[in-house]
């Protein structure tokens, strides 16, 4: 049966990274699946390669039932188109970048879904943040708690977790490992 790799993580932990990464390394027939989100964020604001959408878009979108998923978060809009529904029902796993307080709605809806959660240090974390330079110190020290606090909180049964403190490959074939179905060697 196919799975649903939710793949969630404070934001400056490297998923997009790692996601590119793992599409990238993926064998050319795996039965696998790598999802873009609809963002109400331009285009061009950096990270990942996402479908900007107005706020008034999202909404008739959403309002119109072209979303698997959505959810709201640092003053955005977030969805998850519902081709994975049909992508799953073909026997493809699929691989999404998620939201850590979505996971309950998330797993209500996908019973074969898999968390897994990217995490990295607090200081490389605030380092990453003030690099990429979307947030004020401020915004970026609330992250930090927040990030932290969020982690704590998570709790599934099949939670992964991968630590992203090092070469990105090393995080990187964890991931790939995971979407694979391989037993993993070294996770942190």
């Amino acid at each position: 049966m196919a799975k649903l790799f939710y793949v969630i993580g404070a934001s400056g932990v490297g998923k997009d990274s790692l996601l590119q990464y793992a599409r990238e390394q993926a064998p050319e027939k795996a039965p696998v699946v790598f999802t873009h989100r609809y963002i109400t964020r331009p285009a061009d604001a950096g990270g990942e390669n996402h479908v900007a959408l107005s706020q008034d878009e999202f909404e008739r979108r959403h309002e119109q039932g072209c979303f698997a998923m959505s959810w709201q978060s640092h003053q955005n809009r977030y969805g998850i188109g519902i081709e994975i529904d049909q992508w799953l029902e073909l026997g493809l796993n699929v691989v999404i970048n998620g939201s850590r307080k979505y996971l309950p709605e998330a797993d209500k809806r996908y019973p074969n879904l898999v968390p897994v959660l990217i995490s990295t240090s607090p200081a490389l974390l605030r380092e990453r943040l003030t690099a990429r330079g979307r947030e004020t110190q401020p915004e970026i020290e609330a992250r930090l708690a927040q990030a932290e606090s969020l982690d704590k909180q998570l709790s599934h049964p099949d939670l992964i977790k991968i630590m992203n403190d090092g070469v990105l490959s090393e995080a990187g074939d964890q991931l790939l490992a995971v979407i694979q179905e391989k037993e993993l060697l070294v996770c942190a």
